[in-house]
């Protein structure tokens, strides 16, 4: 018997015919371009899909499809509530398990109109589809996520490494939907990023609240010349938004700092190798003693991002382990005294991604908050990575909620994995939207960006992009796989120098696709700089006069870009790149690569004026 006479077999509901040919060859199931198993779950009938689940030598409930897609989410597109009932009571799949592009088996029932299986399975969810949020809930360069509650405020900070202004205070009613308020360095003489490469930087912040002040701490990571390579640094506001203090940088070894603040008034630093401590004074300008190891980790690999929790007469220290890539993971220790001795979770890592179909990967360096109520919730970073390999858009935020077992250890509500969409934690608060969180690679000069309500006017660098001295860019977070970047360039009065817009991730890594002038005429062109290597990809002579308006625009279709251009005459230009993985963290092996690729605009030897950025995710 051939597939598509097992297939026919099927939809003529003959299980025994379907049981003489699977004796004969079980891998028969396997031979379509989508297995059997997977169309019965969605065209046969409810008989037939239980004899294959309950009889196939073949059939595995954690198989998917090229799309990231399981059984229940076949199940759901045919519209079946018994099928689907069936495969979430007796198979134990998750009505929101989420595919490649984070669509769920709810989604599916919703899109298909399929009233009787949307019900049950917003039943089994506990609550309907437009109640839901999504993970990542902050899409982009929003990694090493640190919070706090202040009454019904939630606080958030993320790293920004070299970019500028550094590490975004943002602010939430909901935990879901965040807004920047202001950043813990937003004075460019404080930064101290200048010739940092890039992905070095400020990584990792932690922001706590005491005694009616928020604190603010990372590590500002140097380049790896001198004898000091890391550096802590502690800013403080009696405001959430700002300003904060000049920065006070303690000169101790390591990564990840956090703060914590004990009942008796005393205030500790902690940072890794392991998770050290030592105590702080309460403005936290002093060391008052010197670092001590208070437990190494659960897993031994990587432990960094320590965070102290006291919660019901213990101390719980949790750490971020297994280094930042597929094999990260949160893990928990706790004691009744502060400085231990730690015993490790009986229960294993709080936060691990054991799912190697899952689109959200590389899940940890979490921080728990709060809700007024008494719940608990985690926000951590993940990574979502195209084809399964190339993580351009950095690492993200996530949030799931978790319980604390009867013995008292947290454990994720959603599993170790985390989920792709959840309840809405809190009711939905009144947002105005996200801010655009626009940011240069290092402190602008003065007067080097000025920007307006959609208009800025960039006065170009004479170093190039690829020059760490360079400043002169106007970018913002890439946060889909699919997206449209444009903006209208005003022809400057003299063909010199160049302008336009960039896909970039680093110095080192970018493409452009620029107006560039020679002095006597304006050329377009494409460019790529792909690690050490940079190369013109594509060149149209441009009849350009000053004040033209010069539309530039890119769109992304996961690693490809259609780049174009159009003047007002009717000149105009694409050019198609198939494959920009050099825009992702494991594109280039050069340097640290673990932030994000970013869309804006720049200019280079001339000031340029640019209007209508627009950025759309499709």
């Amino acid at each position: 018997m051939t597939f598509e006479e097992l297939r026919v077999a099927m939809l003529a509901d003959d299980v025994d015919a379907v049981r003489g040919a699977l004796a004969l060859e079980p891998a028969l199931i396997e031979c379509g371009d989508v297995p059997l198993h997977f169309l019965a779950a969605r065209d046969a009938s409810l008989r037939m899909l239980r004899f294959l689940v309950e009889y196939g030598l073949r059939v595995n409930l954690r198989d998917v499809d090229a799309r990231g897609r399981d059984m229940l989410h076949y199940a759901a597109e045919g519209g079946d509530a018994d099928k689907c009932r069936y495969l979430v009571e007796r198979g134990g799949m998750d009505p929101l398990r989420a595919d490649r592009e984070l669509v769920t088996p709810l989604d599916l029932a919703c899109r298909g109109g399929h009233a009787q299986a949307q019900a049950y399975l917003e039943g089994v969810v506990g609550a309907p589809l437009s109640q839901l949020y999504r993970n990542p809930i902050r899409r982009g360069m929003w990694p090493d996520p640190s919070i706090v509650r202040v009454g019904e405020d939630y606080y958030m900070v993320n790293s920004t490494f070299v970019f500028f202004p550094c590490i975004p205070v943002s602010h939430s009613r909901d935990l879901v939907h965040w807004r920047v308020i202001g950043h813990a360095i937003a004075n460019p003489e404080w930064a101290d990023l200048e010739g940092l490469e890039g992905g070095r930087g400020y990584w990792a912040p932690d922001i706590s609240y005491a005694d009616g002040r928020f604190y603010i701490c990372a590590t500002l990571r140097l380049n790896d010349v001198g004898a000091v390579r890391r550096r802590q640094m502690v800013v403080t506001s009696a405001r959430p938004e700002g300003p904060y203090s000049k920065p006070v940088f303690f000169d101790e070894d390591g990564i990840d700092p956090s703060l914590f603040h004990d009942a008796d008034g005393r205030h500790y630093m902690l940072l890794n190798r392991g998770a050290r401590i030592c105590e702080i004074d309460a403005a936290a300008t002093r060391r008052l003693s010197e670092p001590r190891l208070l437990y190494y980790g659960s897993q031994k690999r990587a432990p960094e991002g320590p965070h102290l929790l006291f919660h019901d007469g213990w101390y719980y220290l949790f750490q971020a382990e297994g280094g930042t890539g597929m094999g990260h993971r949160e893990t928990v220790a706790r004691a009744r005294t502060l400085f231990g001795p730690y015993a490790p979770s009986p229960y294993g890592p709080v936060i691990r991604q054991d799912d190697e179909h899952a689109l959200i990967q590389r899940c940890g360096h979490a921080k728990p908050v709060s809700t007024p109520d008494g719940r608990w919730f985690f926000v951590y970073l993940c990574g979502r990575a195209l084809d399964g390999k190339w993580t351009m858009l950095g690492r993200e935020t996530a949030l799931d909620r978790f319980e604390w077992t009867p013995d008292g250890w947290p454990r994720l509500c959603a599993g170790p994995g985390g989920s792709a969409a959840a309840p809405m934690p809190l009711p939905a608060a009144p947002f105005a939207g996200e801010t655009e969180d626009y940011m240069t690679p290092r402190p602008p000069a003065p007067g080097e960006i000025a920007a307006e309500a959609g208009r800025v006017t960039v006065r170009g660098s004479a170093h190039p992009l690829t020059d760490a001295r360079c400043r002169s860019l106007w970018l913002r977070r890439q946060t889909a796989f699919r997206f449209s970047f444009g903006a209208t360039l005003v022809v400057p009065k003299r063909a010199t120098g160049e302008a336009g817009l960039t896909c970039y991730y680093d110095e080192r890594s970018f493409l452009t696709l620029a107006l560039s002038g020679d002095g006597k005429r304006w050329r377009v062109r494409v460019f790529e700089q792909i690690g050490e290597t940079g190369a013109q990809a594509a060149s149209w002579e441009a009849d350009a006069k000053p004040g033209d308006r010069l539309r530039l625009s890119v769109q992304a279709d996961g690693l490809a870009r259609a780049l174009r251009w159009s003047l007002p005459t009717g000149e105009a230009g694409e050019h198609r790149l198939k494959n920009v993985t050099y825009l992702s963290d494991e594109g280039v092996k050069l340097g640290k690569r673990f932030t994000g690729a970013m869309v804006g605009v720049y200019a280079l030897g001339v000031t340029a004026t640019f209007e209508n950025l627009i950025y759309e995710e499709e």
